[in-house]
Parts: structure tokens; sequence; C-alpha cells
């Protein structure tokens, strides 16, 4: 199968669904990551450019534990829009990938970047099967299934669906150790640790599926249905 996970900022799928995806990929599936905005306002220190280049970086690398291929939409951060032309590169990144899974993220987050990414990939679903939705690529073959992935610290989500990952925690603790640049933002903005607080919503919603680890997901309930297909079991 193919795996489609789609993130507003580097970083945000490692968070929510980072152990879901080593999972898949350990068990051979072909792993895709797209990230629509290139993270360029995360930084203290460094100009636009800088960060945006740094976090490209970073993305690659973790991608690289997994064997995942990026996806680099290359929006700015905190600008991400529903036009026609964020809608066609999400289009794009579907037809991309051709997955038969896509997670996506909640449009009940607290990032304004995080709720339009959700929307634009959720609206993007169906067009990017239509022959005469003309973009750079030809139209997929198959409407994907989709998963919406938890909030940041699970706040005003309601999960229908848990995955178990406390077989490669380790490893998803490495792919959001990847992102060096922003456990520092981290700490300067929110005053809180990345991982810290990964962690503590990984055993919270652990707790909840009673595992000692686990992520949290809704899958998307809507016409048409594409069914027949599950995340991994808990």
């Amino acid at each position: 199968m193919n795996i489609l996970a789609i993130g507003a900022h580097p970083d945000d799928v490692e968070l929510l669904c980072g152990g879901t995806l080593v999972k898949y990929a350990n068990r051979g599936e072909r792993i895709f990551i797209a990230i629509a905005t290139n993270g360029n306002v995360g930084s203290p220190t460094l100009d636009r450019e800088e960060i945006a280049a740094v976090r490209r970086a970073e993305a690659e690398d973790a991608c690289s534990i997994i064997g995942a291929e990026l996806i680099w939409m290359d929006f700015p951060d905190e600008w991400l829009f529903d036009d026609r032309v964020t809608r066609t590169r999400f289009i794009d990144a579907i037809r991309q990938a051709r997955p038969d899974v896509m997670i996506v993220p909640s449009e009940a987050d607290y990032h304004p970047d995080h709720r339009m990414a959700g929307r634009v990939a959720i609206d993007a679903r169906i067009p990017s099967t239509v022959r005469l939705v003309e973009t750079t690529l030809p139209a997929a073959e198959k409407i994907p299934h989709v998963f919406v992935m938890d909030t940041i610290a699970g706040i005003d989500f309601q999960p229908t669906a848990y995955v178990d990952v406390s077989d490669v925690f380790e490893t998803k603790v490495k792919l959001l150790e990847a992102h060096v640049s922003q456990n520092g933002w981290t700490k300067d903005v929110y005053d809180d640790d990345l991982e810290a607080l990964m962690v503590d919503q990984a055993r919270r919603r652990g707790l909840e599926a009673g595992v000692r680890y686990a992520e949290a997901f809704q899958e998307l309930r809507t016409y048409p249905r594409t069914g027949g297909l599950r995340l991994l079991p808990l």
C-alpha cells in the first residue's frame, strides 16, 4: 500500500502520527510525507530563508529514518489559505503519492495552518481522481481512505481509532528528534518541551487504549465511502 501523511509544518506528522508511519514502514508499505509550509518563521535567531533551509533538511533527515519520500509544498509558514494555487498543489501531492490511506491534520487543531491543511487535504481527495481537473500530474486511480490525526495535546479531539505504538516508540522519538530547531523554538515561544509534550500525549492515548503508548485518529466518514481499509489494528 501507499500511505500519505500530510502535515502543515515540518515535525507535525512525526509528533502526531510518526509511530503509525514507522509501523507501516516496517511492514514494507511505501510512505510519503507531504509538508504544506516551509516553517520559515520558526526561529528566534535565523532569517526566513535560513530557517526554511534548516527545516527542510530536518524533514529530509526524519524521512530517511523510515525511508519515506518527502513532498515539500513550500508555502510560507502562517500563510496557508484555501485558494486555487494551494488546492492544486495538494491535489498534485495526492496524485504523486497515489495513497490507499491518507492521514491529515484535524480541522479542530489550535493552529490555522493545521486547520487549513486538514480542510484542503480532505477537499482535494476527490478532485485528485478527476481527469478533467488538470494539474501537472495525471489523475489518481482511486480516492484515498482518510484518517484524521490527533490535535496537539489532544484538545477537543474524540478518537475513533487508536494505534499501539509502544513497540516502535523509540523510533518515533528519533523522528521527532530530527527536528532539532523546533525543540528550541517550542521552548522559546510556548515555554514547552516538544518531546515531553509528545511523550505525555502518547501516554494519555495509550491509557485510553489500554497500552503503554498510542496514537489517536478519527476515521473520515463521508460520501463516497472508500471502505475496506483500516489503520493498523490496536
